[in-house]
């Protein structure tokens, strides 16, 4: 039996090759082949160079062309190009264990579901102390609430794995991504498969290595400008993916601003706020001691409070933002229907 790996790809020359090495020596299981296909979207940096340099030497790898670059489009692409009957989406962010391909092979015969995955370890993407506070942030609850892939090692069934380990049939009876969603799809697609009846299934022991942001800064403004917008236009694409939790960081920046402006006016109205936000203030100081502890890092306990602050709002804001363009008429999503 074949599998076709597929890794959406652009201007990764940093990680690239440390990502090809890892799956050129994954543990194969009997009786499977692979091929694997970087979908690249046209990167200007040299990452087609180390590409090329690779598959001079692995026939297994094939580079294919993605001229509209994002990453939704790369993952449907590399199904229409892929020849296996199994599918494996991986990120070219990620190292692999040599045991990662085995383990969700067996997984997904074992458990038979839709879908099987493992879960994050979050590095940070450089050996700055900005990447470290990223890291800090991505890898506590406080941070991104129960985003179990991110924070624990469980088995069992979830609302999404991480990439991902897929028979084509899946994309037969479920569709392809939904190419109006260049940020959630993945999500969105977790959800398809869900609400038409599917399982999927995370294997807490399958460990994918993930280079987040190297900058604060950079993770700010994705979150702001990407992610939490995309969430929303997401609900308003496909409501069946809507939950409660996803939407607590607008909710949170609305009552931020909204009781900043009520204070000025109403006594008890910036008493209650004060409190709520000093109840805040020592709920994000115990998850920065603990991250202190777990990372070593003793700075974390004075800024990193501060970045949860900054995560939350920028994330926050940015669902805001996102909603004000759909009922405005005006998101990308609605410009192209």
């Amino acid at each position: 039996m074949l599998l076709s790996v597929i890794i959406p790809c652009r201007n990764e020359e940093r990680l690239i090759e440390k990502c090809i090495f890892s799956i050129q020596h994954f543990e194969v299981p009997d009786g499977l082949q692979i091929e694997i296909l970087i979908i690249d979207g046209l990167s200007d940096d040299n990452t087609r160079k180390i590409l090329g340099n690779i598959i001079k030497v692995d026939s297994r790898i094939r580079l294919v062309d993605n001229p509209r670059k994002f990453s939704v489009y790369a993952f449907n692409l590399g199904i229409a190009e892929a020849k296996g009957e199994l599918i494996m989406r991986l990120d070219a962010h990620s190292i692999y264990p040599p045991n990662y391909l085995k383990d969700l092979y067996t997984t997904w015969c074992d458990i038979k579901a839709d879908c099987v995955g493992g879960v994050i370890e979050t590095l940070p993407g450089d050996e700055s102390f900005s990447a470290k506070l990223v890291q800090g942030i991505t890898t506590h609850q406080f941070g991104v609430g129960n985003s179990s892939f991110r924070t624990t090692g469980e088995h069992g069934y979830k609302d999404t794995v991480p990439f991902g380990f897929f028979h084509r049939e899946v994309f037969r009876k479920f569709g392809k991504y939904n190419e109006l969603l260049k940020r959630g799809e993945d999500y969105e697609f977790s959800s398809r498969i869900r609400n038409g009846g599917g399982k999927i299934w995370q294997n807490g022991n399958v460990i994918i290595k993930y280079f987040n942001q190297p900058s604060l800064f950079t993770f700010y403004k994705k979150q702001f400008t990407q992610e939490a917008p995309y969430n929303v236009y997401m609900w308003y694409l496909a409501p069946y993916t809507f939950a409660f939790r996803h939407s607590f960081p607008g909710l949170f920046a609305a009552g931020v601003l909204g009781g900043i402006i009520v204070s000025f006016f109403f006594k008890i109205l910036f008493l209650i706020f004060i409190s709520v936000m000093a109840l805040y203030g020592l709920m994000a100081l115990f998850s920065a001691v603990q991250q202190a502890l777990r990372y070593r890092t003793v700075l974390f306990i004075p800024i990193l409070p501060f970045c949860f602050l900054g995560f939350h709002l920028a994330y926050g804001f940015g669902i805001i933002t996102g909603l004000i363009k759909i009922l405005l008429h005006i998101s990308p999503v609605q410009k192209k229907q």
